[in-house]
């Protein structure tokens, strides 16, 4: 028996002036889950793609068993027992759960298709992940982790003894997280071998036994998880030390800025109270259903409270929308930034000054030249990475597209900056990097709101942190006196009430 299931020497792949791979190589040993590590863009989803076949590598050999193998496209990946499970589930939502599982390998029997059977193999497969629902289940019906439990189902449909995870719980709760390591773990033990692709350090510990690195699309090294620390992982990541992840400053907190008085919205959250002074960066922390963000879209008009009041400057406002905030100086940066802050397939120059435009149009004429001025100063003061302020924002990683949405912030005049989930799904470097632009706004005196739901973040950015949980704010603890334990005995206290009704 070959001592690798899967073995990658000398992967070369070269797009149009790029080299995506440049000589690395990998091994997967049988039954084990190997983590896949590296910033965005150091080559991760390429080297998945010549894994399954999508690309074909200019340079290198690929063993299976220790047989080598050559892929002609996705199908030969296939029928050699490889799969993939994507971040982003490729289903068809108005079919049923069996026909996404059994689709392009249906079950045919004299030229008719055995539905009967298909939906029974499907449950068989839904049942070992203890799945809460069948295989007759609409798809678009189910919750992100539900359709992800759908694709891992399709990957053992076509018997596959190597399956990859991009990214799984990039979009999963903490309790949806540990319902795929307990999948995975099941996996494991039935001897399939897997390779875990993960930003989050925790997903590493808690599935894999060894972890390999890329960094600009070259191979680094394959540590052993429990041999290897956090600062050493980090520096083979990002090529140098991040001595201090989380550059907080040193900030003289200023006046009040924004006081939230016994705000209320039926079924969302109830009695929401809280400042945020100039300077100051507020922690709000809780699980995921606490009622966070439903809070802060009041606050900016998106939504509408039933009850309670918002001051700013200590003057009672009244925010009927969006751009009532933005005029007043309240700033939101979304969660969902491709969504919600950013026009994808605009250039970066258009997406910053798209909220001041108007300050560059006289007589329906745009100032182009000084629109292109104004937004260039901004990328450059955030540092974003990019060939001109044309690119269009799709283009650019998670964290140069975040840096592209607090520059969208910075052309406003902003008093106080919401910033929602700023660096989820993004890696090691630029997390540092965006929360070096947050201290940054606070020596500059903008009264900050920082929503997030990993721990580290919030006790290591937050000067005040406001613990939420059933759509009730359940604690306030000072930095000096915040633990993770202690946050997390708030996140999780019932309210008497049960929530907010």
């Amino acid at each position: 028996m070959a001592e690798y299931i899967l073995e990658l020497k000398g992967i070369t792949k070269i797009f149009p002036g790029v080299k995506a791979l440049n000589n690395v190589q990998f091994q997967l040993i049988p039954g084990e889950v190997h983590a896949l590590m590296g910033e965005n863009g150091a080559g991760k989803s390429t080297f998945i793609k010549v894994i399954t076949g999508v690309h074909k590598a200019e340079e290198g050999e690929m063993y299976l068993d220790g047989q080598k193998v050559d892929f002609k496209g996705p199908r030969d990946a296939q029928a050699a027992g490889i799969a993939a499970v994507y971040q982003h589930a490729t289903s068809y939502p108005h079919l049923t759960v069996a026909e996404n599982i059994f689709m392009g390998h249906e079950i045919v029997k004299g030229g008719r298709i055995q539905w009967g059977e298909m939906n029974r193999r499907a449950n068989e497969l839904l049942k070992r992940m203890n799945a809460e629902f069948d295989s007759t289940a609409e798809m678009g019906t189910l919750s992100v982790a539900e359709q992800q439990m759908v694709e891992i189902a399709k990957c053992l449909s076509t018997n596959a003894r190597i399956i990859i995870f991009d990214e799984p719980t990039a979009s999963l709760t903490r309790s949806e997280s540990e319902e795929l390591y307990r999948i995975i773990d099941q996996l494991k033990a039935d001897g399939v071998s897997i390779i875990f692709i993960s930003h989050r350090f925790e997903d590493m510990y808690r599935v894999a036994s060894r972890v390999t690195v890329f960094r600009d699309s070259q191979y680094i090294g394959t540590y052993d998880v429990n041999g290897i620390t956090n600062a050493d992982l980090i520096k083979a990541m990002v090529g140098r030390e991040i001595t201090d992840l989380f550059p907080k400053p040193e900030v003289k907190i200023g006046k009040e800025m924004l006081r939230v008085e016994n705000l209320s919205r039926t079924g969302f959250y109830k009695d929401v109270s809280f400042e945020v002074h100039a300077g100051e960066i507020v922690g709000m922390t809780g699980l995921v259903g606490a009622g966070r963000t439903e809070v802060v879209e009041s606050i900016c008009g998106i939504t509408h409270a039933d009850a309670g009041k918002v001051y700013l400057d200590g003057k009672e406002i009244h925010v009927k929308k969006p751009s009532d905030a933005m005029e007043l100086g309240i700033i939101l940066l979304p969660e969902d930034r491709q969504k919600e802050g950013l026009i994808m397939s605009w250039g970066l120059g258009r997406n910053v000054t798209l909220p001041t435009i108007s300050k560059y149009a006289h007589a329906g004429l745009n100032d182009e030249k000084k629109e292109r001025e104004l937004s260039k100063d901004l990328l450059e003061e955030v540092d974003t990475k990019a060939v001109d302020i044309f690119q269009p924002a799709s283009s650019l990683s998670g964290g140069n597209q975040q840096k592209v949405v607090v520059a969208k912030a910075l052309s406003q005049e902003m008093k106080v900056v919401i910033m929602d989930e700023p660096t989820k799904g993004v890696d090691v470097g630029a997390k540092a990097e965006i929360y070096s632009i947050m201290g940054d706004l606070a020596l500059k005196g903008y009264a900050i709101i920082l929503i997030s739901s990993e721990m580290p973040e919030i006790l290591g950015m937050s000067d005040r942190i406001i613990v939420m949980c059933n759509g009730r704010k359940t604690g306030e603890l000072m930095r000096d006196e915040a633990t993770q334990e202690g946050i997390l005995e708030l996140a999780m206290e019932k309210s008497k009430e049960g929530g907010a009704h």
